[in-house]
């Protein structure tokens, strides 16, 4: 039987204070990780120094230039990433939803690629990779549906799997054509990075995440009853399909634009959302913000270790989340059989 995302009801409202301290403490932590550690490590005095512009010039530079930048946009991609999964899940009742899986993020990059090969202005990629995403998300359902079994968890990840296969084909297919420098810094893109991180690549994405975001926490209450079953929310005056569509293409524009800013960071909208309701979150107003900050936390943590693990080569930061991940997803999916 798939396990769902139904609503429990909230433990003591005393715990919730301290829940939401450990999530912000936590992602506050990571960040000063995240700015210390690296080929030179600074020490807590010197970051500081480095903030309000004083002290070594060397760190400063180090700090604000490279780190900074780098560090925020990593929380704000975890932030989206576990925002997206939370509200798949819950919408779609199935614990293993997330974009990654969904083929959510191979449309993305495909509708993000073909917007740099024509060209495109940076604060339309995310709006082509919400393209790209809306029709993986088509295809994908389309699919699940014409084997008979769209109800099925687990068809509907194969069909997932299967669109982001075909997308990967495409991007190869745009990219065969172009020059070798090009061609490695699509992959390596695609494999997940925000090593080349910038404030107005920041803006934008935080711009993103507001409208997406946004509407995802509008529409909780909607994704609270879905999560009950079609039957019931139709009971409770909500039309399943039209809530669905929406939280959809909400989740979808979220998650397209974190691709758009770091590539394909995998399994984080898996993962997250099971630690959430494991400290006490059920309800998806606090469970969407707290995947946000348990997101954040996460992927501010997995960069630090892609550029410290072999200094002063970094490893994708795809690759470090899937390590937290494929073991997470085999024991979720075990648990469907």
């Amino acid at each position: 039987m798939i396990e769902d995302a139904t609503p429990r009801a909230p433990r003591p409202a005393s715990r919730a204070p301290v829940r939401w301290f450990i999530l912000g403490l936590s992602l506050i932590l990571a960040l000063l990780l995240a700015v210390a550690l690296g080929t030179i490590t600074l020490s807590p005095a010197a970051v500081w120094n480095a903030l309000f512009e004083r002290g070594d010039p060397a760190a400063i530079t180090v700090v604000q230039v490279l780190r900074l930048p780098r560090a925020a946009l990593a929380a704000l991609v975890g932030a989206g990433l576990g925002l997206s999964g939370a509200a798949l899940q819950g919408t779609m009742r199935n614990p293993l939803a997330e974009p990654y899986l969904l083929g959510v993020s191979g449309g993305a990059a495909v509708g993000a690629v073909a917007a740099v090969a024509l060209g495109l202005s940076l604060t339309l990629v995310p709006l082509a990779a919400f393209a790209g995403a809306i029709v993986a998300v088509a295809i994908a359902f389309f699919v699940a549906h014409a084997a008979g079994t769209g109800g099925d968890a687990r068809i509907l990840l194969m069909a997932g799997v299967v669109v982001g296969a075909f997308a990967n084909s495409v991007i190869m297919l745009v990219l065969g054509t172009a020059p070798s420098n090009v061609f490695r810094d699509a992959m390596w893109w695609m494999m997940g990075s925000v090593a080349a991180a910038t404030w107005p690549q920041t803006g934008w994405l935080i711009a993103y995440l507001v409208v997406g975001g946004g509407a995802l926490l509008v529409w909780a209450r909607q994704i609270d009853v879905l999560a009950l079953g079609d039957d019931t929310a139709a009971a409770l005056g909500v039309d399943p399909d039209r809530a669905a569509r929406r939280i959809y293409a909400a989740a979808a524009l979220v998650a397209a634009a974190t691709v758009a800013a770091a590539g394909l960071v995998g399994f984080v909208g898996l993962v997250v959302p099971h630690i959430v309701r494991g400290i006490g979150f059920h309800r998806h107003r606090p469970l969407l913000l707290g995947s946000a900050l348990a997101g954040a936390t996460l992927v501010v943590l997995a960069d630090v270790v892609a550029r410290t693990l072999r200094p002063p080569a970094e490893l994708p930061l795809g690759a470090v989340t899937a390590i937290v991940g494929v073991p997470f997803f085999l024991a979720r999916l075990r648990r469907l059989a």
